[in-house]
């Protein structure tokens, strides 16, 4: 009996500390522990002398730039081969609104996958937000030398172009090997956003033509990482296809997907078009933002036709190449330079 005891108390011991390893609501990771110099989990005394150099450096660059810091916590998972991400909080942020405020929220990557994204909620009117949330990355732990973290915080803004307020990049440290987490903190540097490209999002949808029917499907399968229209940090995306055929418009849209930056709509939308007008008709597809009060908006737009660029032109001609056959590609959405009917 006293054996069996002991195996469950051993087995429990274990069980319990692989939980707590896994809870990102431990000691460990609660922002009220962040000014502590004890050891975090193993790691030994932290030295207190390196993290004093930082700051002094740090103070200098903020002042010159005027960028802020942002606090977060990694933590390596090898069981689940994860990188856990916590942003804690930043500090110091530049007004970007004629309040003397800002709206700031961060989106992380990991390079130089450039598809992934993570974003927190938007922070209304503060230039020292605290954000609290956790983001995972999967990924080989042999592969973190030659990954980056890029973080970017921007300035939120309803009617216009979000505004870049800082940016860092961090190369995962090797001393994420002994699994337990680590603090730090970074200035935030000025500049163009070096993702910009990708802010908007990417929708993928497939086209279809039968020339006996005389009848374009386009079936809109998903989109990813879209830009965040609402507060919340998200969207509520719809798309709206238009069919330019003959000098006559045809519109068609797809549903609602609520409260996401990544909606799977799997919706076909059928036009009519004539076999001797499918050369000069086009597509135009744009991701939109449905708006219960105000008006919808745009997030962003593409184009497929044999007058369109170079990938909207291709997925085209590709359709016409093998009529019956559904052709699907993946579109990166532009910034509107014109109203979308």
């Amino acid at each position: 009996v006293m054996s069996f005891c002991l195996s469950v108390f051993s087995y429990c011991c274990r069980h319990n500390s692989i939980r707590r390893q896994m809870n990102l609501s431990d000691p460990d990771l609660n922002p009220a522990q962040f000014q502590r110099q004890e050891s975090l989990s193993g790691l030994g005394q932290i030295k207190p002398e390196l993290y004093k150099q930082h700051s002094v450096d740090a103070e200098e660059g903020c002042q010159a730039d005027s960028c802020g810091r942002l606090y977060f916590i990694l933590k390596f998972d090898f069981d689940l081969e994860q990188l856990i991400i916590k942003i804690i909080k930043a500090e110091a942020l530049p007004a970007k609104d004629f309040s003397g405020t800002s709206d700031p929220y961060v989106k992380i990557y990991l390079l130089p996958d450039r598809k992934t994204k993570h974003q927190t909620k938007v922070h209304c009117k503060t230039l020292n937000p605290v954000f609290e949330e956790v983001f995972l990355f999967p990924v080989v732990y042999t592969e973190l030398p030659n990954r980056k973290l890029h973080f970017s915080i921007y300035d939120f803004d309803r009617f216009s172009r979000h505004d870049l307020i800082g940016q860092e990049a961090h190369g995962p440290d090797s001393m994420l090997g002994v699994g337990a987490p680590l603090w730090y903190w970074r200035v935030l540097s000025a500049g163009a956003p070096a993702l910009d490209n990708v802010d908007l999002g990417e929708l993928m949808f497939s086209l279809c033509y039968l020339p006996t029917a005389g009848r374009l499907t386009i079936t809109v399968i998903k989109a990813r990482n879209l830009k965040a229209m609402d507060f919340t940090g998200a969207s509520d995306p719809y798309v709206k296809v238009s069919l330019i055929c003959d000098g006559r418009r045809k519109k068609r849209k797809t549903s609602t997907k609520r409260n996401t930056l990544n909606p799977v709509y799997n919706e076909a939308i059928v036009f009519d078009v004539p076999p001797e007008n499918i050369d000069e008709s086009s597509l135009l597809i744009a991701v939109m933002d449905y708006d219960r009060v105000g008006h919808n908006e745009v997030i962003g737009v593409c184009r497929v036709g044999n007058d369109a660029e170079t990938l909207g032109r291709d997925h085209w001609c590709e359709m016409l190449t093998y009529p019956r056959k559904p052709v699907a590609r993946w579109h990166a959405l532009i910034e509107v330079k014109f109203p979308v009917p």
